[in-house]
Order: C-alpha cells, then structure tokens, then sequence
C-alpha cells in the first residue's frame, strides 16, 4: 500500500464502526416506533 497502510486500514476500521453505530441507532429507533404504535393502537381499542 506504499506506506499507507496504517491510515487505510483506520479509516477502514473507522467507517466500520460508524456503519454499525448507524445500524444499530436505527435498529433501536425502530422498535421505539413499534412500541409507540403498539402503545397508541391498544389505547384505541380501549375506547372503542
């Protein structure tokens, strides 16, 4: 890699980490969501 490896690599390493911390924020937002929509649809049915 003519000398460039180091940095290559981190920075490889570096948008790994980014690409998992993205991933997993998301994952978590979407249950949150579900778990909102679960919360909001029983409490129509409790009205009704």
């Amino acid at each position: 890699m003519g000398g460039y490896g180091a940095y290559v690599w981190t920075c490889f390493a570096m948008t790994v980490v980014v690409f998992v911390i993205c991933e997993w924020r998301a994952r978590l937002r979407q249950r949150r969501v579900y778990r909102d929509i679960e919360v909001r649809i029983k409490a129509l049915g409790d009205t009704q």
